[in-house]
């Protein structure tokens, strides 16, 4: 593989020591939550949002009034999106069928596609309130038909903000909180005096967040373990260097330590397009931010062939991938590492993130080479069922499990076999001992 790296990121190891002091601070906070529950809670929404309302939750009155306050513009395009993440949702959904199967004379074996019963969806809110994070997990469950959805997202900027909240109650939340953080997540998963514990928490955050749900994992379920928002671009002399740029930053405004990375085999375009990241950072209203990742975690990387290119893409494996090339199809067929694919100019990751009806809760950190983002999927749980319908079938299964089992030593489970054999076999096979 021949590549050269016009600019680098910071190698993984200087992020360790950050990882390490969040997990320290997660640990504790979860630990007062435990302990104390509602108290812990509203002192951690005092000390980090200064936010304290007589109630967490909201009132069926008190969304209406919230609601009341978006404007019918911004409803329209709320429901707009809403429209195309449910129909996607659906679609997935139809195609996870329940199963039954006759494999053989009297034996029968099926599944069935049964809902996570209760989920804590987090809406992030800090920064900017991620109202599309309300259709990607709130809504995703309910198409696949969680009857319990609780929904909780920070305080913005003192006030529980109008537009998320319609997007939550939109999509189907049966409680929602305005708590945010650790708190949030601790409260759902743990439980206190007044919020019931959920089975799952779903839903993207910051690095507090992030450690929150891995130190959770286990005790309840979750989407995925994400850090931050990762962006690349796939582009050859298909395409020019504003369109690269614009792509790169629009991503890595996210925050102050979300990678960028620019794969081409194109030095001319990867040279521009560094010039014109410098253009744009100096007329971006979100620079502060997008120039803290760029600088710290930009990677522009220039290889010889489209293989090459696509061997360094799945082994970055990352969680946004726009890919502009002549050979936009090869990429979608030969790729099999990352969050999601958005191929060609005309779409782009933004599209994924607000409207189009694709999910953005998507894997990061490399872990594209081993799971997919938050879908429909995620919230049902396949369980298996089996049948033995007659006695024939009975005999004949049991006497092969009697022998495995025995194989194996252990003589308690050969005899559930035996058992069986005996009777509906008419086989007198003794005690503790194999069938023949």
């Amino acid at each position: 593989m021949a590549i050269h790296y016009l600019k680098r990121g910071k190698p993984d190891s200087e992020r360790s020591e950050d990882d390490q002091k969040v997990r320290a601070v997660v640990e504790d906070i979860l630990r007062e939550i435990e302990v104390r529950g509602d108290a812990a809670v509203r002192e951690l929404s005092e000390k980090f949002d200064k936010y304290s309302p007589q109630s967490f939750r909201l009132a069926a009155s008190e969304i209406e009034a919230l609601i009341s306050k978006v404007s019918s513009r911004d409803m329209e395009d709320i429901k707009f999106a809403q429209a195309q993440v449910r129909k996607f949702a659906q679609a997935q959904r139809d195609s996870m069928l329940d199963i039954e199967v006759e494999t053989m004379p009297g034996v029968v074996l099926g599944h069935k596609n049964i809902p996570v019963q209760s989920v804590g969806c987090y809406i992030p809110g800090g920064k900017f309130p991620m109202v599309a994070s309300a259709h990607m997990s709130v809504l995703t469950a309910s198409v696949a038909g969680v009857p319990r959805i609780a929904a909780a997202t920070p305080a913005f900027k003192g006030e529980p903000n109008p537009a998320v909240i319609a997007a939550m109650h939109l999509g189907g939340a049966h409680e929602i909180y305005v708590l945010g953080g650790v708190q949030a997540i601790g409260a759902m998963a743990i439980g206190t005096q007044t919020i019931e514990p959920v089975h799952m928490l779903v839903g993207p955050g910051n690095a507090f967040v992030a450690e929150a749900k891995r130190q959770l994992y286990g005790r309840v379920g979750i989407d995925l373990f994400a850090g931050p928002t990762e962006t690349m671009v796939i582009a050859d002399e298909t395409v020019d260097a504003e369109m690269c740029a614009t792509d790169l930053l629009g991503q890595a405004e996210h925050g102050y330590n979300s990678p960028a990375v620019l794969i081409t085999n194109s030095r001319r375009l990867a040279e521009a397009t560094l010039s014109e990241i410098d253009r744009l950072l100096a007329i971006l209203p979100t620079a502060d931010t997008a120039s803290k990742s760029w600088a710290d975690y930009g990677e522009v990387i220039i290889c010889d062939t489209y293989e090459d290119m696509l061997d360094i893409a799945n082994e970055i494996a990352s969680e946004h991938v726009q890919v502009m090339t002549d050979r936009d199809d090869w990429f979608l067929a030969n790729m099999h590492s990352y969050g999601a694919l958005f191929l060609g100019p005309r779409t782009n990751v933004a599209n994924g993130d607000k409207v189009i009806g694709t999910n953005h809760t998507l894997p990061t950190k490399r872990a594209g080479r081993y799971t997919g983002g938050l879908w429909v999927g995620k919230f049902l749980k396949t369980h298996s069922y089996q049948k033995v319908l007659t006695d024939e079938a009975a005999a004949m299964i049991g006497e092969y499990c009697s022998r495995l089992c025995m194989l194996e030593g252990f003589v308690g489970h050969a005899e559930q076999a035996n058992v069986r054999v005996r009777r509906y076999g008419g086989r007198n096979i003794p005690y503790g001992a194999a069938a023949e």
